[in-house]
C-alpha cells in the first residue's frame, strides 16, 4: 500500500469564519463524484462553526466552491454544527446526520465543561436530499430519552443486511452535572428510512466507568458483519489505550470480545472493499505524532505492519499533553488545541482508498486527502 496522489480539500483562511478548516469526511457517489463534508469556524470550537460541502468530479483533483445549506438556528436557539456525516441510500436519496451544539444556554462557554466533564447541549439533526446533495430538506431532529445525556455523533448512518438503518450514538453528561460518568456507546434503529427511530440499545459500556468507548467509527462488511473500532480511554490512569475492534454478526445485537490491535490511539471510519479487505486510518498523537494508516484482509484478520504508510507528521515540537498526569476534565479541554487529525477512509469504486484529515497550526487549518494505492 502507498499513497499514490494527495492535495487539498479547504484551506482556511487565518482571521476569518473560515479560518479553521477540521473534522472531514467523504462519501463516494453514484455518479462517480465525491462529496466531502468539514466543519469551518473562526476556531476549532466557536460557536460560529458550520459544515461545508465540496464535490469533485474528477477523484479529488479539483473541487467545487463550498455550499452551506444548513441552518446553526435549531428551535428558535443559536448553535454551531460539529460535524455531519452523509450515507447514500440508494436512488439519489442521501441522508445527512449531523451534530447541532446549543451556544445559547451557556454563552460563551467551551463544549467540554472542564470542571464537570459535561457536554454542551447537543441534538442529532438529519437532513435528505433527492439529487445527490445539490439541495436539501431542513433539519429533523432525532429524540433521545434524557439518560443518554447530549449526544455525541462519531459515525455515519448504518445500512444493515436487513435493510434497517443503524445511527450509532454516545453519551454524555449535562454542562454542570458533576456525577460519575458512566459512558456507552448506543444504537438506535430506524426500519422506515430515517423516518423514525427506536429506543438506544447498548453497544460498548463497560459498566464500572473506568473504560471509556469514544469515538467509534462503524462500517458493514460485505458478508453483512459490522466492525467497529474505538478509541479507548483509561480514566483511572487517564491515558488513551490501543485500538479495540468489535464484530457483530447479528446487526449490534450481541458483540464479539474487544480485540486489541496492538497500536493506539484514534482509529478513522474505515474503509471496507467490496473484496472484504479493509483499511484503517489512525491517529497517533502521543508516540509518532502522525496520522498512519494499515491494510487488512479481511474485518477480522490483522493489520499487518508491513502495509503501513504514514499519511501525516506533525513536524513542530509537541505541546505537553495531560494524558497521564491530569485528569479526564483537562484531556476534554486540550482536544480543541490539536492541531492535525480525525481521519475518514473510504473505498473508491476503482480500487483506491481516499483518506481525508485535517492539518495545521494555531492560526489556521486545512483540510486535505490522501488516495492510496493498494
Amino acid at each position: 500500500m502507498q499513497i499514490s496522489d494527495q492535495g487539498i480539500i479547504n484551506r482556511g483562511k487565518p482571521n476569518t469564519p473560515r479560518a479553521f478548516s477540521t473534522f472531514p469526511a467523504l462519501t463516494p457517489l453514484a455518479d462517480g463524484s465525491l462529496l466531502a463534508t468539514y466543519r469551518v469556524g473562526s476556531s476549532k470550537d466557536s460557536a460560529d462553526g458550520t459544515i461545508e460541502l465540496k464535490r469533485s468530479d474528477d477523484g479529488g483533483q479539483s473541487w467545487s466552491d463550498p455550499a452551506t445549506p444548513f441552518a446553526t438556528i435549531l428551535n428558535g436557539l443559536n448553535g454551531s454544527i460539529r460535524v455531519g456525516y452523509i450515507t447514500d441510500l440508494g436512488n439519489g436519496h442521501l441522508l445527512l446526520a449531523a451534530m447541532w451544539v446549543d451556544r445559547q444556554t451557556y454563552p460563551g462557554q467551551p463544549l467540554f465543561n472542564e470542571e464537570t466533564e459535561g457536554c454542551l447541549p447537543m441534538e442529532i439533526v438529519l437532513a435528505d436530499s433527492h439529487d445527490l446533495g445539490r439541495t436539501w430538506s431542513d433539519w429533523r431532529v432525532v429524540p433521545v430519552p434524557p439518560d443518554v445525556g447530549p449526544p455525541s455523533l462519531t459515525n455515519p448512518v448504518l445500512i444493515l443486511p436487513s435493510g434497517r438503518l443503524a445511527l450509532s450514538i454516545e453519551t454524555n453528561k449535562t454542562y454542570l452535572d458533576r456525577g460519575q460518568w458512566l459512558q456507552r456507546v448506543v444504537y438506535l434503529y430506524s426500519e422506515d428510512q430515517s423516518q423514525t427511530w427506536s429506543d438506544p440499545v447498548t453497544t460498548c459500556q463497560d459498566p464500572t466507568g473506568r473504560i471509556f468507548n469514544w469515538d467509534q467509527r462503524a462500517g458493514v462488511c460485505p458478508d453483512g458483519r459490522v466492525v467497529t473500532f474505538t478509541w479507548t480511554y483509561d480514566r483511572q490512569t487517564t491515558q488513551y489505550l490501543n485500538i479495540q475492534r468489535h464484530l457483530s454478526s447479528d446487526e449490534g445485537a450481541t458483540w464479539s470480545a474487544p480485540d486489541d490491535l496492538g497500536f493506539p490511539d484514534q482509529a478513522a471510519h474505515p474503509a471496507i472493499l467490496p473484496d472484504g479487505r479493509m483499511v484503517l486510518a489512525w491517529v497517533d498523537r502521543f508516540q509518532s505524532h502522525s496520522i498512519r494508516a494499515r491494510l487488512a484482509p479481511a474485518a477480522d484478520a490483522p493489520f499487518d505492519a508491513g502495509t503501513e504508510v504514514e499519511l501525516y507528521r506533525q513536524t513542530t515540537d509537541s505541546s505537553q499533553t495531560a494524558a497521564g498526569q491530569g485528569d479526564t476534565g483537562d484531556l476534554l479541554a486540550e482536544m480543541g488545541l490539536w492541531s492535525f487529525g480525525l481521519p475518514f477512509s473510504a473505498a473508491l469504486p476503482d480500487g483506491d482508498v481516499m483518506v481525508v484529515y485535517y492539518a495545521g497550526d494555531d492560526a489556521c487549518m486545512e483540510v486535505r486527502w490522501a488516495r492510496l494505492a493498494l
